[in-house]
């Protein structure tokens, strides 16, 4: 898509309409761990105090399964009319979202948040019902078991036996504003299912034997508790964080793990997870870069990011922090993550090296105030190299010849003017010299330099001269902080300097970020997006990098010459798409892939592959959460563009919409009036007629009146797209409705045997007769039109939950599989010879939306196809005095 193409205004007032939209509604779910807990009860009970309280409640789905106390709680709120589907041959109830948006109540309650709607329905499931509902600005009481979480279904399965099909996303628990357990011992639970206070579906009541013994309801206990306590944990952070509280609150365990080299690290993750298995706490590992890290060899660092994977795999969350001081850092992060015990390796190294540079255990120890240190020691589990003793070729050669010739250089200046000034002064000419060789070395050549300086100085300047020897015993004070200050000097130099390698190395990761996030703002277009995306992740990492897409016709093929994909590569790519996990070179899947697949995650779903040819088959924990971090831009701004794409086809979609409304209707209102008077013409023309004139003139009218039928669909379609479609209700009898629309299509049904089936004690119905009449005529049309002359046409009208059914049944081919909602789309025939423009089912759809009630179609088992709709009694049919029916009799 080119960047000229899109127009910014005329997404002007879409986006006008998604800031007048209602704030979102509040969700409060009332969590037990099995039914019969009470979940339902509590959840009235809340409903009468908000309602005390002035609040408009009403019920929008609640089942009481014949409990006589929850049926009781019932009485005083207003509870909306059920939705009568017809599902697998029976009919079903199912919570109406239309009736309740169009209430607008400020609280509504629906029961069993888990459920799967049956078919025919807006949402599959409840749950989005409720998000609906949420998004409109209603506040939602609902309720819920733990069995039904997404995340905890495996483990239901595993425990139970039984697999748990209605479920629903743990994200919409996390959005919740308020889960209130509600909890009851599984003794007193049996108790209740034995005493019979329980009552439940015969379908739930079967299970229970295998579902609800007592070592189930432990369990599912257990589950329940935890995802509250998860969820309190977590305000509890957000608190913490927001009021800035530094002092552990130990109401949860969390071990922190310090990761070296210089200790037995895999003891240390192994002793963690034991603990947090006994505590069921959860568990960090954390490395401190410091600059001695920096200093070490390519095989100490391969090592720190091998540790951290295995603590990974162990099931720690693994962090990377940049300080000076190691216990500084973990105690620092351990208060921001109200960490209870630290564990940290014994320390290795000789006494005299702790006592004059200290040791992180006793720091630990001496500083952590409230949080418990635990120090483990053990033997390494494999053969370190020691890092003093270092190979020919890692040796920094230049840098100790720098080293030699900065001390030579600093005496030379020495002895020009040595006549002029004093020792002392020497000494700061020697200092300066180590500074410029810590500033522009490591630490082993500021060092020797410092040392050689003292010698110099001492052989070249200290009395007698050109001699170690010296007379004056102060010197060996002189000497002494000399080469103290040198060394001191040295190291502090040389952690500046690396602190300022390691600031810079963040700082390009943190530039690369804002410079893909401006890019990619101002990006239109996928493939500019990907090549904007690509270029900045290859330069960050050094390394290929290519965006892979689903988009036919070829799936996930790789455009760039220097990234090609194989059969197995594509497999792979294939399967982090599908999965929504990394793969490949440096994971724990196929790790001998050429290159590292992360999945393209957006909000709404996996959009694409990043792949990543790596220069090394390792890659830092630092580097792999950044690639996932710029992986996660590159996805949401791909998802933006698929956005704007279906956005404009929308647009597109509405505008040809209205220009063919418009057409239809100007055609249709032209049409009318000489079409009146054609018919006019051949009726009169009919009564004079015999022979072959009148089966030509009986052929006008038909096909006149076929037209007639056509032009008022149309008009009937664009009242009920304009709105002006209005619903006079009547109280009618069945009987009338139906005979009256029989009676009007007599002539087309000659060919049609009719059966009518109609309770003789069928009250009156509320409905505009107009209306219904042309449903009833619109789906008896087309039952005559796809069905073969002689076939049957059952007619049916019963009472069922509140709602009056009406059923239309043929003997016909029937609707093919399907497309049993797409027959009530515009436009829409099952047949191309079928006649017609396929409007009359989606006109007989928006009456009876119009009336409060549903249709639906589906096929006969004995075949042919059955129509249904309801309408809803609402009200008070009129009573009739006796003497009024004497007066009519």
């Amino acid at each position: 898509m080119d960047n000229q193409n899109i127009d910014p205004t005329e997404y002007r007032e879409p986006m006008k309409a998604d800031a007048s939209r209602p704030p979102r509604g509040k969700l409060k779910i009332f969590f037990g761990y099995a039914a019969g807990v009470g979940k339902t009860y509590a959840m009235l009970e809340g409903a009468h105090a908000q309602k005390v309280q002035g609040v408009d409640v009403v019920i929008g789905y609640v089942e009481t399964h014949g409990c006589i106390e929850t049926e009781l709680l019932l009485n005083g709120l207003q509870v909306l009319p059920w939705r009568v589907v017809n599902g697998n041959q029976a009919l079903h109830t199912e919570f109406d979202l239309d009736a309740a948006l169009a209430r607008r109540p400020a609280l509504i309650l629906i029961d069993e948040l888990a459920h799967t709607n049956a078919a025919g329905a807006r949402h599959t499931n409840r749950w989005q019902d409720v998000q609906e509902l949420l998004e409109s600005g209603f506040n939602v009481y609902a309720s819920l078991n733990v069995q039904h979480l997404e995340s905890l279904n495996d483990v239901v399965t595993r425990v139970t036996g039984i697999t748990v099909r209605d479920t629903i996303p743990d994200t919409l628990v996390d959005q919740a504003d308020e889960l209130e357990l509600i909890d009851l011992a599984p003794d007193d639970l049996i108790q209740r299912f034995e005493d019979g206070k329980v009552c439940l579906p015969e379908d739930i009541a079967q299970t229970v034997p295998h579902f609800f013994p007592k070592g189930n309801l432990i369990v599912l206990r257990e589950l329940a508790l935890r995802c509250v306590a998860d969820r309190v944990d977590a305000q509890m952070q957000d608190y913490r964080r927001d009021q800035s509280v530094a002092r552990a609150w130990p109401v949860r365990e969390r071990i922190l793990v310090g990761v070296d080299t210089g200790s037995s690290s895999t003891r240390l993750f192994r002793a963690a997870q034991r603990m947090a298995t006994a505590l069921h706490a959860e568990w960090l590992a954390v490395h401190i870069e410091t600059p001695d890290y920096i200093l070490r060899d390519p095989a100490g660092r391969d090592r720190i990011v091998q540790i951290l994977h295995i603590a990974e795999k162990l099931g720690a969350e693994t962090t990377t922090l940049t300080g000076h001081s190691v216990s500084e850092e973990l105690l620092a992060f351990a208060h921001s993550r109200n960490i209870t015990k630290i564990i940290v390796g014994k320390a290795s190294s000789p006494r005299w090296r702790q006592v004059l540079f200290g040791s992180v255990s006793e720091e630990l120890v001496r500083k952590s105030g409230d949080i418990d240190v635990y120090v483990v020691t053990g033997e390494r589990d494999e053969p370190q190299p020691r890092r003093v003793v270092q190979t020919l070729r890692s040796i920094n050669w230049p840098g100790y010849l720098w080293a030699v010739f900065a001390v030579m250089l600093c005496t030379a200046i020495s002895e020009i003017i040595f006549p002029y000034f004093s020792l002392t002064d020497l000494v700061m000419i020697y200092l300066t010299g180590i500074v410029l060789v810590a500033a522009f070395h490591n630490l082993g050549p500021s060092i020797l330099a410092s040392i050689l300086s003292v010698l110099a100085f001492d052989f070249f300047f200290v009395p007698p001269t050109l001699s170690f020897a010296f007379n004056q015993q102060h010197f060996f004070i002189t000497y002494i902080v000399f080469l103290l200050l040198g060394i001191v000097i040295s190291v502090l130099t040389s952690q500046i300097r690396h602190q300022g390698e390691a600031a810079r190395q963040r700082e390009r990761y943190t530039a690369t970020l804002y410079a893909l996030s401006r890019d990619l703002a101002r990006t239109w277009g996928k493939n500019n997006l990907i090549e904007t995306a690509t270029r900045h992740i290859g330069q960050v990492l050094d390394c290929q990098v290519a965006i892979l897409l689903p988009d036919p016709p070829e799936r996930f093929s790789s455009k760039d010459q220097n990234f090609p994909l194989d059969l197995n590569e594509r497999g792979l790519v294939e399967w982090v798409y599908a999965h929504g996990q990394p793969a490949g070179l440096g994971t724990e899947t196929l790790r001998d892939s050429k290159a590292l697949y992360l999945p393209l995650m957006a909000s709404r779903r996996t959009v694409g592959v990043l792949g990543a040819q790596l220069p090394h088959s390792t890659i830092s924990p630092e580097q792999f959460h950044l690639l996932e971090l710029l992986a996660s831009q590159t996805a949401l701004a791909i998802e933006r563009t698929q956005l704007v794409e279906e956005s404009q086809k929308a647009i597109v979609q509405i505008e040809t919409e209205r220009m063919r409304n418009a057409l239809l209707s100007s055609v249709s209102h032209d049409l009318k009036t000489p079409l009146a008077g054609i018919m006019g013409a051949a009726g009169d023309l009919l009564e004079g007629e015999v022979g072959t004139r009148r089966e030509l003139v009986q052929t006008i009218s038909e096909e006149a009146d076929r037209l007639n039928r056509l032009i008022r669909n149309l008009l009937d379609m664009t009242r009920l797209e304009a709105g002006a479609l209005q619903v006079r209700k009547e109280w009618h009898l069945a009987e009338e409705i139906v005979g009256a629309t029989l009676a009007r299509l007599d002539t087309r049904l000659h060919d049609h045997p009719v059966t009518t089936h109609i309770p003789d004690d069928m009250p009156l119905i509320p409905l505009d007769g107009v209306l219904i009449d042309q449903v009833l005529g619109n789906l008896l049309e087309n039952a005559i039109k796809y069905t073969p002359a002689g076939s049957p046409i059952d007619i049916s009208v019963e009472i069922m939950q509140g709602s009056v059914v009406f059923q239309i049944a043929d003997r016909g081919p029937g609707i093919p599989i399907g497309d049993e909602e797409r027959v009530f789309d515009k436009f829409y025939r099952a047949r191309p010879d079928g006649g017609g423009v396929g409007l009359g089912l989606t006109i007989c759809r928006g009456i009876v939306e119009a009336h409060g009630g549903r249709i639906w179609a589906l096929n006969r088992p004995e075949g042919g196809a059955l129509f249904q709709f309801t309408l809803p009694l609402e009200g008070r049919p009129p009573e009739f005095k006796p003497e009024e029916m004497e007066v009519s009799e």
